[in-house]
């Protein structure tokens, strides 16, 4: 017998609206760091990547901003590495603040399982961080497996991310669907052989949607589209 149909879901921009808590964290490790704050759409444009290039690109913004401001050098007072984890005892116990789980969200995760799909997550998040968001809306027992950006050696766009999750999920690549809304979620899928359905309503650019197997407006749209995408 084949093994079950699995759908993988990256969590920004596609299970989680999560731009309101990042870029509130953002704000006050620049603050920390004594520099000029970005506001919600700049730090949108800096998500997908995990917290390491999140934290590199709002510093890099930041100075950028305090050079039209002084002309004074600048000396960051933290190392990238202390940045990176003031930013995480920041975000970790507010992740869900002010985050919130895009429509549809969880009844279109219940209509799957309901139709027979292991759920998984593949995100760039630290997997602590993804384990006390899904906590925190009571999805955790949803899904088979949770693959955060730290779980394995490698993390999205790397193929061996996705695989790893696939895995532990107890699925196989050729009978899963990757959902996601950015270029790291893509280049995973598309490296694994997994099909990907692009999720418009996240904070990817529409041009993505050109390249993919598939794509939804909305959660809503997630059961029947990947119903058409991978027949049961």
């Amino acid at each position: 017998m084949s093994a079950p149909r699995l759908a993988v879901f990256d969590m920004d921009g596609t299970l989680l609206d999560s731009v309101p808590d990042l870029a509130a964290c953002s704000r006050e490790l620049l603050e920390i760091c004594h520099l000029p704050p970005l506001t919600d759409a700049e730090v949108c444009t800096m998500i997908g990547n995990g917290v390491p290039t999140l934290v590199q690109r709002v510093l890099n913004a930041g100075r950028e901003k305090q050079k039209t401001i002084t002309a004074q050098p600048y000396t960051l007072p933290l190392t990238e590495s202390e940045a990176v984890q003031k930013f995480m005892e920041l975000y970790t116990p507010r992740a869900t603040r002010l985050s919130r789980l895009f429509p549809d969200t969880q009844q279109a995760l219940e209509q799957l399982k309901d139709a027979g799909w292991l759920l998984a997550v593949c995100t760039n998040k630290p997997e602590v961080a993804a384990r006390r968001i899904l906590d925190n809306f009571g999805l955790t027992s949803l899904f088979a497996a949770i693959g955060g950006g730290d779980s394995f050696a490698a993390h999205k766009p790397d193929p061996a991310h996705l695989l790893g999750t696939i895995k532990q999920a107890g699925g196989e690549a050729v009978r899963s669907v990757m959902i996601g809304d950015m270029p790291p979620d893509y280049g995973a899928a598309t490296g694994a052989e997994v099909k990907f359905m692009f999720a418009a309503w996240g904070y990817g650019s529409s041009a993505l949607a050109a390249q993919v197997d598939g794509q939804a407006a909305s959660m809503a749209e997630i059961p029947s589209a990947l119903h058409a995408l991978l027949p049961a």
